[in-house]
């Protein structure tokens, strides 16, 4: 697959080794914010949402014979990691004409599409139209499914099975918008498969003993399970493998200033020998 591009919306970089059966996908680390994009909160503290330098510590997953995708949109203005039906009715200034159901993260104020910002202010001095929400998911967020959708169906169709990585960053500290509550460290990594659903109990697992061999604190399901990227195209019975990875921010970056830190490096060649342990194990798995 060549490398492709939908300008303000994604990138696809297709694999420079032999391909995998393998799938990387940044969906929070978009930077692009649409002209349309008319918050009253400061860009600045809209920023804190970005899943920042994530594509960047990933990419070297083409490298390895995988496919690496990933959003250029920001998350806050609609988010790829929601099911399209995540609408939160206190964001609209009109009833939502078509199927919906709102759950926990709308009721946080961060549903499909984001109502409140870090550290739970609101984003907008208005109520968004049902035309404009229906814009969002038709330009941003049904394209970036397709893509990963698109991708994993190739290779599964080509391999007979495939492994996909969604890749995201959490902050070091909860805040108020989190549903554990606020003031809660988080440990240094965190995988999530939906409590064992979502791929092989030994993908998770070779995953979280690499990270654990490298010096990392990794959790599983807590605090984050993972969400509707690795929800919505999993199926571990029929050969389709998802998992989540959370890597705390303070690893790598300061968090107030968006800027790396000097942990930066270190990370991103763990990150770099923790995608060749994987592209192995794929290796190892192919008919």
């Amino acid at each position: 697959m060549p490398d492709r591009e939908l300008p303000g919306v994604l990138y696809e970089r297709g694999p420079r080794d032999e391909a995998l059966p393998l799938l990387f996908d940044s969906p929070h680390s978009g930077t692009t914010y649409p002209d349309d994009f008319d918050h009253v909160a400061p860009r600045g503290q809209m920023r804190q949402s970005e899943d920042s330098f994530i594509d960047e510590l990933y990419a070297a997953a083409p490298e390895h014979g995988a496919t690496l995708i990933g959003a250029l949109f920001p998350r806050i203005y609609i988010d790829p990691n929601r099911s399209a039906l995540d609408i939160d009715p206190a964001l609209l200034e009109e009833d939502w004409p078509d199927e919906s159901d709102p759950g926990p993260k709308s009721e946080l104020g961060v549903g499909l599409v984001w109502r409140l910002c870090p550290p739970g202010d609101p984003i907008y001095d208005r109520k968004l139209t049902v035309a404009e929400l229906r814009r969002r998911i038709e330009t941003y967020h049904r394209p970036y499914h397709d893509a990963v959708c698109g991708a994993l169906d190739r290779l599964h169709r080509r391999f007979g099975a495939v492994w996909h990585v969604n890749c995201h960053s959490m902050p070091s500290v909860s805040s108020v918008m989190a549903a554990e509550g606020p003031g809660v460290r988080r440990p240094d990594i965190t995988l999530g498969d939906i409590d064992a659903t979502t791929c092989g109990a030994d993908f998770t697992a070779l995953v979280r003993e690499t990270l654990s061999d490298f010096g990392y604190d990794v959790t599983i399901n807590d605090p984050y399970k993972g969400a509707e990227l690795v929800r919505a195209w999993s199926d571990p019975a029929a050969g389709r493998h998802s998992l989540q990875i959370e890597i705390n921010r303070a690893l790598y970056m300061d968090e107030a200033g968006l800027e790396r830190n000097g942990g930066f490096a270190a990370l991103q060649a763990n990150v770099t020998r923790l995608i060749a342990v994987v592209a192995d194990y794929v290796r190892g798995r192919m008919p």
